[in-house]
């Protein structure tokens, strides 16, 4: 069941992560994006905001493209 939960933690933070068109917007919903997850998942939210942000962000500049 915990599998389930993190499958779809981590669907739903894949497709929140990949919008934003400035700096800002993309911290922004990585960082929601990252707090949802950690909260479906009962982990800490900060931690969760802060990689959620790190992760969109480093995403988005890699393949400018799909952001």
């Amino acid at each position: 069941m915990r599998a389930i939960i993190f499958t779809l933690g981590f669907g739903a933070a894949a497709t929140l992560s990949a919008c934003g068109d400035t700096t800002g917007e993309q911290v922004i919903f990585g960082a929601g994006a990252g707090a949802a997850g950690s909260a479906l998942l009962h982990g800490n939210l900060v931690t969760g905001a802060a990689v959620g942000a790190a992760a969109n962000l480093i995403y988005c500049k890699e393949n400018p493209r799909k952001c």
